[in-house]
This record gives structure tokens, sequence and C-alpha cells, in this order.
């Protein structure tokens, strides 16, 4: 029996190490799926330090305690401080961007409602004013102002079979600014355009559909229009990667993508090139001066040497950084064991709060949304880059 426990707990060792490979070491069949269950080895681990102490094992009931802190280390760093410095100093920014938020939902709603005739009669002076009013909400919303921060949802669609009105009642309810969607289908557009998203988000880019696409092609959706697009910001071995940017009321540019690399099961080596290639939209931003937003279902999390690559390159974590806790995305149907496959990930200049997951209906995996705003320093060099470029 002590010999079994100290197999365990080898094993255990043995296990937890995988995840300190160097990144694309950990591109071989199973250390993927090995790596991603690391966070529950603490379970056996646990009870075999229980049987070491019935045994008086007290040594090995020390080794299998700490390897069992070790496999849980990267899990228990999302209860990190909250790294928001202040509430009070932050309550002007907090309502400001509230109202713009009403704002621009308002604008959005009257965009999408025709004005009635109270009398009942139809007639043509009718019909004319009808029509100018929408043209009118229309021009509203292209001209609306710039926005303060941006709320972000992203969700894999299981190849186009999520539901298309949920996603938009969650689009409509949460207030969401930018919507990435991955393993998206023609059918699954349509759907969503019947459902009414170009009322809610009238902007989008989608990539090209390829016969090597992982489930489906990758959308992004906008409800400010964006300074500039493209479908696909980085080339990596999986679908392309669409991406919009969009100029906040601080001059500050953020480019927002939607990206997917492969499972493992399609590829390991494609598997961690797709997520550290990644790592160029982080580059790029810094070359111009600007901020990159990665949404998506990126089929790795921080146990994984290719994830904690790509973070390198200059990338943060919305769960992460917020330190309340991972927000676990995938299986949607089991409550638990989840891991946490799907991601916002942005560069230096932003802050994240209101980091959240929740269930879609059609889909494997479970949505997530987070609020991003410029941080202060950020917030105060665009401020200065404006100011000089009205002088």
């Amino acid at each position: 029996m002590v010999w079994f426990l100290w197999a365990v707990m080898f094993v255990g060792m043995v296990w937890v190490l995988l995840g300190q490979l160097p990144a694309g070491w950990d591109a071989r069949m199973p250390l993927p799926y090995m790596i991603a269950l690391t966070p529950f080895l603490w379970i056996p681990l646990v009870l075999c330090a229980a049987a070491a102490g019935l045994l008086h094992e007290w040594g090995l009931m020390v080794c299998l305690l700490v390897v069992a802190l070790a496999a849980s280390t990267r899990r228990i760093a999302y209860w990190g401080t909250d790294p928001r410095p202040g509430r009070n100093t932050g309550d002007i920014r907090e309502t400001n961007r509230e109202t713009s938020r009403e704002t621009h939902r308002d604008v959005r709603e009257t965009s999408c409602e025709t004005p009635r005739d109270e009398s009942g009669v139809d007639g043509t002076a009718s019909d004319v004013v009808d029509a100018r009013s929408v043209d009118t909400a229309a021009a509203d919303m292209d001209h609306a102002p710039a926005p303060v921060s941006l709320t972000v949802m992203t969700l894999n669609c299981r190849y186009g079979r999520a539901d298309a009105t949920a996603i938009v009642d969650a689009v409509r309810g949460r207030g969401i600014d930018v919507l990435a969607l991955q393993e998206v289908s023609d059918d699954l557009v349509t759907r969503l355009d019947a459902a009414g998203i170009a009322d809610l988000l009238p902007h989008r880019q989608s990539g090209e559909a390829k016969e090597s696409d992982n489930g489906g092609y990758n959308m992004i959706f906008a409800a400010y229009e964006p300074v500039a697009s493209e479908a696909s910001a980085v080339a990596i071995p999986a679908a392309d990667v669409p991406s919009l940017a969009i100029r906040l009321r601080d001059g500050q540019d953020v480019t927002l993508a939607s990206a997917h690399p492969k499972s493992p099961m399609r590829g390991c080596r494609d598997w961690s090139a797709g997520i550290i290639g990644l790592g160029a939209l982080a580059q790029h931003a810094k070359q111009d001066g600007t901020i990159a937003v990665v949404l998506g279902d990126l089929n790795s999390g921080t146990d994984h040497p290719s994830f904690r690559a790509l973070l390198a390159r200059g990338f943060r974590d919305a769960s992460l950084t917020q330190g309340k806790g991972p927000n676990l995305t995938f299986p949607r149907w089991l409550p638990w064991p989840r891991i946490e496959l799907d991601h916002v990930l942005a560069t230096h200049g932003l802050r994240f709060s209101e980091v959240a997951s929740f269930p879609v209906p059609g889909t494997d995996h479970l949505a997530l949304t987070a609020r991003l705003e410029p941080s202060r320093e950020t917030h105060r060099t665009g401020v200065s880059r404006v100011r000089g470029g009205a002088l």
C-alpha cells in the first residue's frame, strides 16, 4: 500500500512538471489533454495523502500534499487581488461609462423601431415620415459618439448550432458592444440576421470560409463603426482571424479579433503554433501604438506552456487579471469538472471588469463576457494626443 502511494506521488509530480515544458514541447499527444487536467490532480493526491496519514506515513503525506498544492497553483492564481486601485476614484468614470452605454443602447433601439401611425390611417405621408425617421435614426447610429469603454462577448457556436435567438437576446440584455463568434456557419448567420443582430451590432467582419477551418469560420460584430477591418489579422494554421478596429473616446484605437486555434485532435503542432502565433497581434499593436484584444476559444489555458508563451508576448487574461476566480467555459453540460478554454485577452492599456460566463443553448461552450476600459495611463496619454492634434 505504501509503495502504491509513493507511486501515485511520483506520477503526480511528473504530471505537474509537464506544464513546465518549454512552449511548443507540449505539442505532442496526449500532453495537451494531460496538462489540461492538471488542476484536478489534487483530488486523488489529497485522498492518497489521507491514506498515508492513516498509515502514519507522515513524510509521504507531506509529499503528496505538496504535489497537490503544486497541481493547483495556476488555478489558485485566479483568486488574486483585484487590480482595480479603488472604487471611489472610479465613480465618475463608471457614471460616464453607464451614461454612454445607455445613450448608445437608446440609439440602437430607436434605429430598429419603425414609428407607428397612431391614428391607424394608412397613407403616403405617413410612409414618408416613417422612412425619414428610420433614415435619421440610422444616421444617428453611424455618427454616435465614440465609446468610453467596450463590453465584449465571445462564444464558440459548435459547428453553427448555437441558438441564434439566445445570442441576440444576450447581446441586447447585456449591452454587448463587440461580439466574437467561432465555428460559424452560413446557416447561423442567416438565423442571426433573422433574429435582429444587425439592429444591435450593424458592423461585421468574417473570415474566409475554408475546408481547413476547425468547425467553421470566425466572425466579429460591433455596434460602433470601425476605423479599420481585416478578414484575417494574423496568419495561423487555423480558421482566419477577422478583426475590427474601434476608436475610443480618448482617441485610442483598439483592434479586436475573433480567434480559434485548432484543437489538439486536429494536429498538435498546428494547435501550439496557432496559440503562439496570435502573439503577433500584440507585437503589431506595440509597433502601431494601438491596443490588441483577442476574443475566442483558444483551446488552452494557463497550465499549457503554449498559452503562457502567448501571454508572454504582451497579452493579459481578463479572468486572471480580475482576480475573482476562473470562468470555466467547457463543457457546458457539466457543472463540474470544467476547464477554461475561452478567453478575453488584451495588451496593456485596458482594464478588465465584470468578467463572467453564462450558458447559451445549442453549443458545448459557455459564452464569456467582459468590460474593457482604458487604464489611467492610457487615458492620460490619449487625452494628451487629442489635445496635441487639436493644436
